[in-house]
């Protein structure tokens, strides 16, 4: 059994293949997935699995280089800062809703959640422990 935290298969096993400039999304429940990116399910039901919560467990196991988020999340100002706090230390970029999505074609695999706040996504770009 693993002795990390986080468990399940799918998640790490992308992780454990992402180089260096490789790139996660993670979503909320409204995000589209790109054809030809492997989509892995979290939502369940309305905030279950929370965006919060799978950003948190993947941020213990990856290394970011930086990541990218929608600028139209400043509309939602707690949920805005709460994004910074969360993504303490990385380099964070801000571009519009749609280069987002354009940007996630590009992604290895976009984790969908159950979240329902509006533009609570970001994609994680893969750094070196080195």
């Amino acid at each position: 059994m693993k002795k990390t935290e986080l468990l399940h298969a799918e998640i790490s096993e992308i992780i454990a293949k992402s180089a260096h400039g490789d790139m996660i999304m993670i979503g909320d429940a409204g995000m589209p997935v790109p054809e030809g990116v492997k989509f892995i399910d979290l939502a369940l039901t309305e905030g279950m699995v929370p965006f919060f919560d799978v950003l948190d467990a993947v941020l213990k196991e990856l290394c970011v280089e930086e990541a990218y988020i929608d600028l139209e999340l400043k509309d939602n100002e707690e949920y805005y800062n709460e994004m910074y706090i969360h993504a303490d230390k990385i380099k964070i970029n801000e571009m519009k809703h749609e280069e987002l999505k354009e940007m996630s074609k590009n992604c290895l695999a976009a984790i969908r959640t159950g979240e329902f706040t509006p533009y609570s996504n970001i994609i994680l770009k893969s750094g070196v422990v080195f």
